[in-house]
């Protein structure tokens, strides 16, 4: 953009030069301020765009300084500012702007999201909601030639949605202005979508959607949100047959139909052994803090077994139905 403005200047510099001996002093004066205004604009332009480069860059590194700090020294910090960064990027993705701006500040971690680009695209959603596509085709401008790397047609159904509207308004002759300066470009390869225009006003909501997806692929973002990919990654993980009985226990994550919805399409994980876990500590029992059984049949894991005992005398309550019995009757139970 910018060697092309540099382009049309200097030939417009030479052109005046050629025609110096025909232009009159006040026609030459015009002329100059006419190319000082342009070179101003493009001055302009280049110190934003130098703002943003190096507003861009300052965020690269405090990204880059993150991921190399993380060590099993202060992991629980690191991955504690990783989930904050997820939960912002769930929120603006949700349009929870504010929401997401003010953890971000109080987080301090404003330059490990990506607040501003978000605001941008949130005015291009809403004017599509709007139905206005000035601003979205005003974004397929500054970013014409990434879009057209990736073979984009956003900006032909913004066309063909403008030249929808004028029709739908009975303004026939803008229409057909409008439908061979704008449409005829694009009719060798999205022929058969001019073919069959659609009228729906769910074309609107199809819009908003597909400029999300262009959005998230020209800032190399996951169409998916984070959080839902972190979570079902987990979730595969945790979800087996028994997860959808009644009886699912509640520390179960998979018993709130929440989560049981979004781990549907998951498969089940691969179990060769049992894990059990105990209702008490809420930590998983194994061979270096086996279960015992109650004589009622319910099973806690030994470490909080023998805490009860020690503090009762000998004695041990079921948490659960308030059986009392000795820590003698407990039976040691195997995990197969």
């Amino acid at each position: 953009m910018v060697e092309k403005e540099m382009s049309t200047v200097i030939s417009s510099v030479a052109e005046a030069s050629n025609r110096e001996a025909a232009m009159s002093q006040e026609e030459a004066v015009n002329h100059l301020t006419s190319l000082v205004s342009r070179l101003q604009g493009l001055k302009r332009k280049l110190e934003e765009g130098c703002r943003v480069e190096n507003l861009q860059a300052q965020r690269c590194r405090a990204r880059l300084d993150h991921i190399e700090a993380a060590d099993a020294e202060n992991s629980s910090e690191w991955s504690n500012t990783r989930l904050k960064r997820i939960l912002v990027d769930y929120m603006l993705r949700l349009s929870y702007y504010d929401t997401a701006a003010k953890l971000a500040a109080s987080s301090n971690i404003m330059d490990l999201v990506d607040i501003d680009v978000f605001h941008e695209a949130k005015k291009v959603i809403d004017a599509l909601q709007n139905r206005e596509v000035a601003p979205a085709l005003a974004w397929c401008s500054e970013n014409k030639s990434r879009l057209k790397k990736s073979k984009s047609k956003f900006e032909f159904q913004l066309r063909l949605q403008e030249f929808i509207e004028l029709v739908r308004a009975d303004n026939n002759l803008r229409a057909i202005t409008y439908a061979r300066k704008h449409l005829a470009p694009w009719g060798a390869s999205h022929m058969r979508e001019l073919q069959r225009v659609f009228f729906e006003p769910q074309q609107w909501i199809y819009l908003v959607e597909q400029f999300k997806q262009e959005f998230y692929r020209l800032y190399g973002m996951t169409v998916e949100p984070l959080l839902n990919i972190y979570l079902q990654a987990g979730l595969s993980a945790l979800k087996t047959p028994f997860c959808y009985e009644d009886d699912c226990t509640k520390e179960d994550p998979l018993s709130q139909e929440n989560f049981r919805k979004l781990a549907k399409p998951l498969p089940f994980s691969k179990q060769q052994h049992s894990k059990l876990v105990c209702y008490i500590t809420k930590e998983l029992m194994d061979t270096e803090n086996p279960p015992l059984v109650l004589p009622n049949g319910y099973v806690y894991c030994t470490k909080a077994l023998e805490e009860m005992a020690k503090k009762n005398d000998g004695k041990i309550t079921c948490p659960r139905t308030g059986l009392v019995c000795n820590y003698s009757e407990l039976v040691k139970a195997f995990i197969s």
